[in-house]
């Protein structure tokens, strides 16, 4: 927003709106279509228990779904040498508390996987004030096997894969969101995922910075989320 902004009557403002009101009517009814293409997709079967580390000790991914039918997996970079979770990862997680029970309502359980040893995700969901359900998968391949930990060999060479593509150039480890169902026998399928802008949706404050004039701001920036820090880190 460097040129003068059009200023007009508050008439004329009305019909702009209205015009742009249609548009968004009109991208309203195609989310809604594809929800309903997304939740047709087939399931794979996970036969894989895997382990999983949490307060209350050690879980499978069937455990995971505490009693309920459906999953959700946000799969939070952090890898088990670092000291902090992912900056960009905090941004999405900051609006996670506020809807577990939300969901919950609706036979849905909310939890963040991430590689690194309980204890260190602990300590850090406490500094930010978190209470979400956060698992340690440090000692199963889950976040291999549901693409958002990719091995540094195959990126090399161009073999890695990441949001079902080639990912050369990218790094080892990676934001994505899974989602699994569990049967009345208790088998696991897996129903979808989405990797990259895939999980824009579900970042509350970039929804409303899509909202205010100036959007997300962020052309002029070495990448998109350059500005982004932990929420703690930010002057007051």
């Amino acid at each position: 927003m460097t040129e003068p902004h059009p200023i007009v009557s508050r008439a004329q403002w009305t019909t702009a709106r209205q015009q742009l009101l249609a548009r968004e009517k009109e991208l309203t009814v195609l989310r809604e279509r594809i929800a309903e293409q997304r939740r047709e997709l087939p399931w794979v079967r996970v036969d894989e228990p895997y382990s999983f580390e949490g307060p209350r000790g050690t879980l499978t991914l069937a455990d995971s779904f505490a009693g309920r039918s459906q999953l959700v997996v946000y799969h939070f970079m952090f890898r088990p040498d670092w000291e902090q979770g992912c900056k960009s990862c905090s941004f999405w997680a900051d609006s996670f508390n506020g809807v577990v029970d939300h969901l919950a309502q609706r036979d849905v359980t909310f939890v963040a996987i991430s590689r690194a040893p309980l204890a260190k995700l602990s300590a850090f969901a406490r500094r930010l004030g978190w209470t979400f359900p956060w698992l340690s998968s440090f000692a199963c391949d889950f976040n291999r096997d549901f693409g958002v930990t990719l091995d540094p060999e195959q990126l090399a060479s161009g073999r890695a894969v990441y949001n079902y593509a080639p990912a050369k150039g990218s790094q080892p480890e990676l934001p994505g969101i899974s989602v699994f169902y569990r049967d009345a026998s208790g088998a696991v399928f897996h129903t979808y995922s989405c990797y990259s802008r895939g999980i824009d949706a579900l970042n509350t404050a970039y929804g409303y910075l899509d909202l205010v004039p100036k959007g997300r701001d962020e052309a002029g920036l070495p990448y998109p989320m350059a500005w982004v820090k932990h929420r703690d880190q930010y002057e007051r």
